[in-house]
């Protein structure tokens, strides 16, 4: 009988025949031996690092789908646990093995199958960069609007498998919401091939949603479909100063009514955030310090001239209006791309010793982010005074962050997080609001999922991987081992 996963993380399959069958089956060009340097790599993603003894027993780099397909057919057969990885990008180590397993790289499936212009549709392999989808549409004279800070490195299939967001998802939706068709393998090597162009397809279960967001613990994602839009013409990108929260819901209806669909980021800041941005990393702050929050907002249109005076406009009745205090209006991409440098700042904390930090990433509806801030502030500061907290987020679609810098104290990380989650639990909120669960976030999901949501989400688990072979130790905890 072939030997369950638990016998693999038990050790009994790490002396070498795993890694001599998957290079007869693949070739040594796949299949490599799990050395220091990869080991260095492979095991960590942005935030995690990962055990290095943790038994990793071969690397696949697979070139092509059937590859990923015998992979997981091996794996299956003899009950080896499979870890599926991207561009390490990710927050919550949902990249990072947490027990013996194969690890199968899609880093060397970038190829961009078709770009069809009428359909409006990119068709690409999961390694292909989050940067290079968007340069080809923009070759095209389209638009992938899907983006993050680390879209030179983080791949298309890892963005699907985790529902990622970024600072479009007010005009376009979350990755989710951009995808028509999914390719994925299942934990027996069965391929799906759901590479549909079509945005109305009523034929049953929508089967993409099921690998969307799943973090590979339902299968791997080895190829989708991504939709584009028409490329704008103009960008106009603006930071304005308020009050308090009450001034960022006034100016955001504002901004709705005032620009309505061209209306694409709302990115708020609030002032020790803005600080650590600018001053403490050596820029010179665009706007004074001392405001109460800060908003960067941007639209997308199609009439250059027309868009700037509009953007202006609406600005400036708000400035006469005494909702914005001061505000600042890029006048070339240059300035735009200093004024995001601000929002897009947290990859350079390091730099400006706001390190180590906790991160949070949780939603609300919007009209509650405020409030929800300043008690999570309260109540971190009221039982920990040495703590810096910071906050930011996208608070038009419900998310806001929360860096919580620890650096010299020692202060149980677990008690932090049982606070802030608890805080948004009261809110109805949740605990993720596009960073997925990973390994990190798994001990907190019953903030933000009842028991039969859990149940449910096992059992659809149960019925796709009956061994568990897929991602084992993510997204959630396996039935009766409480949370």
């Amino acid at each position: 009988m072939s030997p369950s996963i638990t016998d693999v993380w038990a050790g009994e399959m790490t002396d070498g025949k795993v890694l001599a069958d998957l290079t007869d089956l693949l070739g040594a060009d796949v299949v490599v031996a799990p050395g220091d340097t990869l080991l260095d790599k492979h095991t960590r993603d942005f935030c995690v690092t990962g055990r290095r003894d943790v038994g990793v027993l071969a690397l696949v780099f697979a070139r092509n789908t059937a590859q990923v397909s015998q992979t997981l057919a091996y794996c299956n057969a003899h009950g080896i646990a499979v870890q599926p990885q991207g561009g390490l990008t990710g927050l919550a180590g949902g990249a990072v093995p947490v027990g013996p397993c194969v690890i199968v790289s899609l880093e060397r499936m970038r190829a961009i199958k078709e770009l069809d212009a009428a359909a409006g549709t990119i068709t690409v392999e999961a390694g292909v960069t989050m940067e290079a989808v968007q340069k080809a549409a923009d070759a095209a004279d389209l638009f992938f609007p899907l983006d993050l800070g680390g879209r030179g490195s983080c791949q298309i299939g890892g963005n699907i498998s985790t529902n990622a967001g970024g600072n479009r998802v007010l005009r376009y939706g979350m990755a989710r919401d951009l995808t028509l068709g999914v390719e994925a393998v299942l934990a027996d090597g069965t391929v799906i091939d759901a590479l549909r162009k079509v945005i109305k397809n009523n034929s049953g279960y929508d089967l993409r949603q099921l690998f969307i967001g799943a973090e590979g613990t339902l299968g791997i994602v080895t190829a989708v479909v991504l939709r584009l839009f028409p490329k704008p013409k103009s960008a106009c990108t603006g930071i304005c100063a308020v009050q308090d929260y009450a001034g960022v819901l006034e100016l955001l209806k504002r901004v709705r009514a005032g620009f309505g669909s061209l209306l694409s980021a709302y990115e708020v800041m609030w002032p020790e955030f803005y600080r650590l941005g600018t001053v403490s990393l050596g820029r010179k702050p665009p706007l004074e310090l001392g405001h109460g929050v800060y908003v960067l907002i941007e639209t997308l249109g199609t009439d250059p001239d027309a868009d700037q005076a509009r953007y202006e406009n609406v600005i400036g009745a708000a400035i006469e209006a005494g909702v914005v205090q001061d505000a600042i209006i890029a006048q070339s991409q240059r300035e735009a791309t200093e004024l995001w440098s601000v929002r897009d700042s947290p990859g350079e904390w390091q730099k400006a010793e706001h390190w180590p930090q906790l991160g949070f990433d949780v939603s609300v509806p919007t009209g509650e982010i405020g409030p929800l801030a300043g008690e999570i502030a309260a109540a971190l500061t009221q039982r920990w005074p040495e703590l810096v907290v910071l906050f930011f987020g996208h608070v038009a679609d419900g998310n806001l962050h929360v860096s919580v810098r620890m650096s010299g104290h020692s202060i149980p990380e677990l008690d932090i997080e049982n606070l802030v989650y608890g805080i948004v639990a009261q809110r109805r909120g949740s605990i993720s609001a596009e960073h997925g669960i990973g390994s990190l976030k798994i001990p907190f999901l019953h903030y933000s999922r009842s028991e039969a949501e859990l149940a449910l989400m096992r059992a659809i688990k149960q019925a796709m991987d009956p061994k568990g072979i897929l991602n084992p130790g993510k997204l959630f905890a396996p039935a009766g081992t409480g949370h």
